[in-house]
């Protein structure tokens, strides 16, 4: 399975000519990210994770396409695409399959960022068994082996102590960065400094990517 990374939370993974996409947010390219997609799986509403009008235009242009995502988010697309068959709402501790791709989704809910911040639904997907974005959250999926983690380095929800805990409590053999498109070179360079050291000490390796850097997981 190719995954390719695009600016900040968004994800794209292919393989046998399906596409899925994760996250396609308004901070990431996500005319390219979407282009040809069969599946879209959204972890919440926040508008990095969710450009609201980029996914509508996609599904009015895709009739292949199908978006998953809470209850919340599903609503709204399903109401200015005008075509509610083709947007599911997702639960936590379900599974299901999207664009040939098995789905299994965790958590249900973001990050605390502050107490006057109202929280909101975030789910965490597990993709073929193999991948997991856990979106605006550090829930450990129970019972899994992740083997591809995706990591949210830097976050107005977290601290490099919360990073570092995630990696070493999932254990992936494999990481990669997401929601990084707030950092500079010097905050990068520091976070994913502790990552890679600590992180291998617990069969973790860490591997910096850039935009549309791809690699096989």
């Amino acid at each position: 399975m190719k995954l390719t990374k695009f600016t900040h939370a968004c994800v794209r993974l292919e393989k046998d000519n399906q596409v899925l996409v994760i996250d396609p947010g308004a901070y990431s390219e996500t005319g390219e990210a979407l282009a040809g997609a069969q599946a879209v799986l959204i972890t919440h509403e926040h508008a990095d994770h969710v450009d609201v009008d980029a996914v509508v235009e996609a599904l009015r242009d895709n009739p292949e396409l199908h978006v998953h995502a809470p209850s919340g988010v599903a609503s709204q697309l399903a109401d200015k695409a005008g075509d509610g068959g083709r947007v599911h709402a997702v639960e936590p501790g379900s599974s299901f399959d999207a664009g040939g791709f098995a789905i299994r989704s965790f958590g249900g809910q973001h990050a605390l960022i502050h107490p006057q911040i109202p929280v909101v639904a975030n789910i965490g997907y597990l993709v073929d068994e193999n991948v997991f974005h856990p979106g605006d959250s550090f829930v450990v999926p129970d019972g899994i082996d992740v083997k591809t983690l995706l990591v949210p380095i830097h976050a107005p929800w977290s601290k490099v102590g919360e990073v570092v805990d995630f990696v070493i409590s999932v254990r992936a053999p494999k990481a990669y960065p997401v929601h990084d498109g707030l950092l500079n070179e010097l905050g990068r360079g520091l976070v994913e400094a502790h990552v890679t050291r600590i992180g291998a000490k617990y069969g973790t390796t860490y591997a910096r990517l850039s935009p549309l850097d791809s690699v096989e997981v």
